[in-house]
């Protein structure tokens, strides 16, 4: 993959996850499940033949590691709160704040191999997809956890034109088993209906 073609990919799926969660969205479990894990495999194949030294390849490891580390971080610190009943994620300060330190810490790395092994920096410069993709992979399971623990439910993704979410059995079945009881939702939703229930007996 060329180089210009990488950094369109890398600052629209950048942009476009920071601006959404900034201003705050529904949490949606198919956008921060398939979006990176996509841009970890598109990443991952433009490396094919590229890290040809041990010193490259260390450089490349600690780099994805220090990313899934922020992404961590980053995960821990997005404020999830409940909105219309599903789960709502929004960015913080600190959010923007770890998102600024996985970049310069990207950049430093690329320098610093450079300076230490030129010839192979440009493999590792390459990175950037893989390192961010699976970076935002692990913020994305932390906060799903983080939402799934607390008992909000969180959609598979959202519905067009107005339609519902979908919802994922699977998700569902995670959530009862962290909590080992009903999710807080459906519990809400039972509780809601009850009176409609109760009023039906003669």
């Amino acid at each position: 993959m060329s180089g210009p073609v990488e950094i369109v990919l890398i600052v629209a799926a950048v942009g476009y996850l920071m601006v959404r969660r900034m201003i705050g969205e529904p949490a949606q479990a198919k956008q921060m499940l398939i979006l990176p894990a996509v841009l970890s495999v598109v990443g991952l194949s433009t490396l094919s033949g590229e890290v040809k030294t041990a010193a490259s390849m260390v450089f490349l490891v600690g780099t994805a590691a220090i990313s899934v580390v922020l992404g961590i971080l980053r995960g821990t610190s997005v404020r999830i709160s409940r909105r219309d009943g599903t789960a709502f994620v929004r960015y913080t300060g600190v959010t923007v704040a770890l998102w600024v330190a996985n970049i310069v810490v990207k950049v430093g790395v690329n320098l610093a191999l450079d300076a230490f092994d030129p010839q192979d920096a440009g493999g590792v410069a390459n990175s950037l997809l893989l390192t961010l993709g699976v970076g935002i992979l692990a913020e994305g399971l932390v906060v799903l956890y983080r939402a799934l623990r607390a008992g909000h439910q969180v959609m598979w993704t959202r519905g067009s034109d107005g339609a519902p979410g979908q919802t994922s059995p699977l998700l569902d079945n995670i959530q009862r088993n962290l909590n080992g009881r009903p999710a807080e939702w459906n519990t809400q939703s039972a509780r809601d209906a009850a009176p409609t229930r109760r009023n039906l007996v003669p």
